[in-house]
């Protein structure tokens, strides 16, 4: 088989974040989301940041090769961030990982 169908083959994972944040820390907390994220390397393959529109609700997702990966990235920056961003949160966020089974890809349209 070649590399590339077996890479195929492999399933990416996500780690899930759902929270809300104290009225008007939404901003301050996506500076500090971007600021972590900024810090991740080895296995790290994107992520979102969800904002309920009108709300200081929000979903973050990070996508990693291997759940392992996420742990390997745990510098001390960023352990300092989330210890600033844990202060800005109304109550802890509900998190988890989930297996990536469906990826679809968007693309442009031509008109």
């Amino acid at each position: 088989m070649s590399k590339e169908f077996l890479d195929c083959l492999q399933h990416k994972y996500a780690f899930v974040a759902v929270g809300e944040f104290k009225p008007g820390k939404f901003a301050e907390a996506q500076r500090l989301y971007e600021k972590a994220v900024s810090t991740y390397k080895q296995g790290f393959k994107g992520a979102f940041l969800l904002q309920k529109p009108g709300t200081d609700e929000g979903i973050a997702i990070i996508m990693w090769e291997k759940i392992e990966d996420m742990d390997s990235n745990q510098s001390e920056i960023y352990q300092k961030i989330l210890e600033e961003m844990a202060l800005l949160f109304s109550k802890p966020p509900v998190t988890d990982f989930y297996e990536v089974n469906s990826e679809i890809a968007g693309y442009l349209q031509e008109s």
